[in-house]
């Protein structure tokens, strides 16, 4: 007699995790030909997701949905008889967490995607930094106490932190964090100060987009960013959507809080393996892998019942 199945919490990478070919093969299959009308009739171009050149799937424009198709089409390749306690995406994934519960359609959640990478693009101020070895505490107490907007963006797990704001503000804080201990400080590569007040334009033209699209309650708890709260209903989703783009992405908790709700295993859905890395800090009691192909995608009930963390 074969052992139960485990329960699972599905998480979804956000910006950064891009790479170039992650989607090669998913046009293929009946979700990504559906996705890919979708972003034909918005006129985005998905190419960079399929292509070979690094270089074409970083801008923020292009990275945001192609991170959505990717994992949206993994998604939908992951065995129908998987049992999931809990959904939650990290920033732009946090779109796919609402298209993988149903609560949007994946269709509308590209459409999203694509809107809300060019809002983020067009921005254009300020920068992030992540800082190693200092508790989240501390970091927000030295940003509240440096010049200029600097803010805590992500609380990514034990020690690691993400901060965003203007670009003198962000250096002086880099500087005041080394001299309380940090043990480095990473510039990060990205084209404004997201999850940051500086972000409020874009934000508010994200919820009047927002606003029109058709939101239904999800067949499983979404965990969002903005809370790290289970979210049951179309209202709720919508509200913590409209916040998540200037809020702090509240990761650590979010994972600890799927596994509270019975999470046995975290499985990270898209390209890449910053969130398992996460996981395996944040909460190491539990196994943590990746589903990055459409062959992880078949084989993860095995994966499961061996015990793999690959």
């Amino acid at each position: 007699m074969s052992a139960p199945a485990l329960r699972v919490a599905l998480c979804f990478p956000g910006q950064g995790s891009q790479a170039a070919a992650m989607a090669a093969g998913l046009e293929s299959t009946d979700m990504g030909r559906r996705l890919l009308d979708a972003a034909a009739e918005a006129g985005a171009d998905l190419g960079p997701a399929f292509g070979a050149d690094e270089e074409l799937i970083g801008p923020t424009e292009v990275a945001q949905p192609a991170l959505v198709f990717t994992e949206l089409a993994l998604a939908a390749a992951l065995p129908s008889d998987l049992e999931v306690v809990a959904v939650a995406g990290h920033s732009i994934g946090e779109l796919t967490a609402l298209g993988a519960s149903g609560a949007l359609e994946p269709e509308a959640a590209l459409r999203l995607a694509i809107e809300r990478g060019r809002l983020m693009a067009r921005v254009g101020e300020g920068t992030m930094a992540a800082v190693l070895g200092l508790e989240a505490e501390t970091v927000a107490r030295l940003c509240a106490e440096t010049e200029g907007t600097v803010v805590v963006a992500n609380l990514n797990g034990p020690g690691q932190v993400v901060v965003s704001g203007e670009v003198a503000a962000v250096a002086a804080l880099s500087a005041r964090v080394r001299e309380a201990g940090a043990r480095r400080v990473v510039a990060l590569r990205v084209s404004g100060a997201f999850h940051s007040p500086l972000l409020a334009d874009a934000a508010a033209e994200f919820t009047r987009i927002l606003d029109a699209v058709a939101l239904r309650a999800p067949r499983v708890p979404v965990i969002t960013n903005v809370d790290a709260a289970p979210v049951t209903s179309a209202e709720g989703l919508r509200d913590a959507l409209s916040r998540q783009i200037v809020s702090a992405v509240r990761w650590g908790e979010s994972v600890r809080r799927m596994v509270e709700m019975g999470a046995q295993a975290l499985v990270e859905v898209g390209p890449g393996s910053v969130l398992t890395g996460l996981a395996r800090r944040i909460a190491p009691e539990v196994p943590a892998l990746g589903v990055d192909s459409l062959a992880a995608a078949a084989g993860l009930h095995e994966r499961l019942r061996s015990g793999s963390r690959g």
